[in-house]
């Protein structure tokens, strides 16, 4: 699992705006105090008990990685030139329609930003792994549905903070290198 020290010295932590880093820190202590939890034998809080077991859902572990990548990959697609300052600063550009491989052709050449990572890539790879931790990591555990439930154990919810981190990772290596 990451340590803050390993956050700190990620190449792109000095990149991101100090909300997002404090967003990071966030999952990263939540992930500490979620392994505390669950070693207990059971606490009464107020008027329900958390089991030895811990929570059905620990999908609040992941909200604060998942805000902190939305954030990453908008100040990312804004100096790529993928997106406008428009989109960047305005209230209505969203990164899910954005980064969707299956939107409409129409609509990924007017919105998408897909397409644009493959070209600046020369291949799908990064691309891929953005939209898969955008679907795993954010839209998955947002949302609610009656015969759906998107419901994450701790280790769950542990690899997918690690696989934010790792999509910045990524992300932020390709930017560098050109590709």
């Amino acid at each position: 699992m990451t340590s803050v020290a390993d956050l700190e010295s990620k190449a792109w932590w000095n990149y991101v705006n100090e909300d997002l880093k404090e967003l990071l820190l966030q999952s990263l202590l939540l992930i500490d105090a979620a392994n505390k939890w669950v070693t207990n034998t059971g606490e009464t809080f107020g008027r329900g008990t958390i089991l030895k077991e811990g929570f059905r859902d620990y999908a609040f572990i992941v909200f604060p990685a998942a805000k902190a990548y939305e954030g990453f990959l908008k100040k990312f697609f804004l100096d790529m030139g993928f997106i406008t300052e428009e989109d960047y600063y305005g209230k209505h550009f969203r990164v899910g329609k954005a980064l969707n491989p299956s939107l409409e052709k129409e609509i990924r050449e007017r919105e998408g930003v897909y397409d644009k990572i493959v070209k600046f890539c020369g291949g799908e790879s990064l691309a891929e792994k953005m939209w898969l931790c955008w679907k795993e990591c954010r839209n998955l555990l947002f949302h609610w549905f009656p015969n759906e439930k998107n419901a994450v154990t701790l280790d769950e919810a542990k690899e997918r903070v690690m696989l934010i981190i790792d999509t910045m990772d990524m992300a932020y290596a390709a930017s560098k290198e050109g590709h």
